[in-house]
């Protein structure tokens, strides 16, 4: 998986709104992500998968929200799947396992906050 910041002390994030869609490109046969921003208190980071790409189960220490930007994923929280769709989000739990499946090309963003 790539990873580029885009906001390193602010240096890099452009002026304006921004279309987080555009910010991350699908790559044939992978997934991709890029952190928007990176603090002691949490991530921001946007994924890119190719249809039928995944993130194997594992499980994070923190609470973190899935929101679909495009497309949908099959999310498996400790056993059970969810399909979210473009404009829905979802709650990872921290401590639970968890995977994400890309049916089609997904664009998600991930906001892990820390405690």
């Amino acid at each position: 998986m790539e990873s580029s910041p885009v906001d390193q002390n602010r240096k890099t994030w452009p002026d304006g709104a921004v279309n987080l869609i555009q910010l991350i490109a699908v790559q044939p046969g992978g997934v991709v992500s890029r952190i928007l921003l990176k603090r002691k208190s949490g991530n921001v980071t946007l994924f890119a998968f190719d249809a039928e790409q995944e993130l194997s189960e594992h499980t994070a220490p923190f609470d973190a929200l899935v929101q679909v930007l495009q497309g949908e994923a099959k999310i498996t929280i400790a056993g059970n799947s969810t399909t979210v769709r473009a404009g829905e989000a979802l709650l990872l739990p921290a401590g639970k396992p968890h995977a994400v499946q890309a049916p089609v090309e997904l664009r998600m963003l991930l906001t892990m906050i820390r405690e």
